[in-house]
């Protein structure tokens, strides 16, 4: 029996080494990672930069605890629409009826206190269980059905906006009436201080439901396969994720935090008006893009969309106060879109 070397002459003097390929680590490539392991660095930094430039250009105008406290003011209904909005498109979804949702769950909650005479808490308990059973209702046709939550949203969107006018006779609930009879509809417009700064119980609100979603998504089951349908659906049916139930709940728990954000609508602008609040699917749309949550599904945090909701909220004040035109906003916000989309095409390039 021949041994390998006489078998093989021409591997003699051969360097026995395993083949490796080397992969050079940038610090462009250091960023890009840490981006994809912190989605919502993003923006915080961008809002950092925003509050910092304005700042500079205002002073103490800006910096002031009234103008800070304002932001939050400003931003909360869209924030906490924002938030649902967040779950819906973590799973690569969309929800265009959003805003509709909150409208007629505010509307009913007002008419059913002052047209059917009903105890405002049982009428509260009414919008929220509308906006609940709105998003089953969207959350079915999307997983049962089939059908895309585009179209099924945009579907929803018209109902809901059609049965608020037609229910409401375009009739606004003047905030008087709501004052004398039945104030615990504006209980989120109501406010306390805390060293010179004002707050509403409608900011509270806002920053408590989004660290509580930032908790469940984050170190929960539940969380854990909202991210896994989102990222890929068919490989978590695999996986033994019951991917119909996680889209069902995630759109219900969506509708349900609408039809607050109804409730804290009302106290914000202290009337029950079914003309408000018309551009809340895009403006939450707005602050769940630029909070670097992806468009495509799975990867994101509820944290970023806090921040791009601040982030839209500090570029309108701080350009209204240097007096600048409106429409300045849009076009930075709009920007400020396209480049978060194509920071989050940048950062997926990690996981491809």
């Amino acid at each position: 029996m021949t041994n390998s070397s006489e078998a093989e002459p021409g591997l003699a003097g051969r360097a026995e080494t395993v083949a490796s390929f080397a992969h050079e680590v940038t610090l462009l490539s250091r960023l890009q990672h840490a981006l994809h392991s912190n989605p919502a660095l993003v923006p915080l930094i961008v809002l950092v930069i925003s509050i910092l430039v304005f700042g500079a250009l205002l002073g103490g105008k800006f910096f002031s605890s009234f103008a800070l406290t304002l932001i939050l003011q400003q931003v909360a209904i869209v924030g906490i629409v924002g938030a649902a909005q967040s779950l819906v498109i973590l799973t690569a979804g969309i929800d265009l009826s959003v805003g509709a949702i909150m409208v007629l769950s505010s509307v009913v909650m007002g008419q059913f206190t002052f047209r059917l005479g009903l105890p405002p808490f049982v009428a509260i308990a009414c919008g929220l269980a509308l906006g609940t059973f709105i998003g089953f209702v969207n959350g079915w046709l999307v997983a049962r059905v089939k059908l895309p939550p585009f179209i099924v949203t945009l579907g929803t969107w018209q109902i809901a906006l059609a049965a608020n006018f037609l229910y409401s006779g375009n009739e606004t609930i003047r905030a008087q009436e709501i004052e004398t009879q039945a104030p615990i509809l504006q209980l989120f417009g109501q406010s306390f201080s805390v060293g010179g700064a004002v707050f509403t119980y409608g900011v509270i609100a806002f920053i408590g439901i989004v660290l509580i979603l930032a908790y469940v998504l984050r170190h929960t089951a539940w969380g854990r396969h909202v991210y896994a349908v989102g990222d890929d659906a068919e490989a978590a049916q695999l996986a033994g994720v019951n991917t119909r139930k996680v889209l069902i709940s995630v759109y219900m728990l969506s509708g349900l935090i609408c039809a607050f954000a109804g409730w804290v609508l009302i106290g914000r602008i202290g009337s029950v008006s079914p003309t408000s609040g018309q551009t809340a699917n895009i403006e939450s749309i707005t602050a769940v893009v630029i909070g670097g949550i992806s468009l495509f599904g799975g990867r994101g945090s509820v944290l970023g969309m806090l921040f791009g909701a601040l982030i839209v909220g500090v570029f309108s004040l701080g350009l209204r106060l240097l007096g600048a035109d409106a429409q300045w906003t849009y076009l930075l916000i709009g920007v400020l879109i396209i480049a978060a989309v194509a920071v989050d095409q940048w950062i997926r390039k990690v996981s491809a």
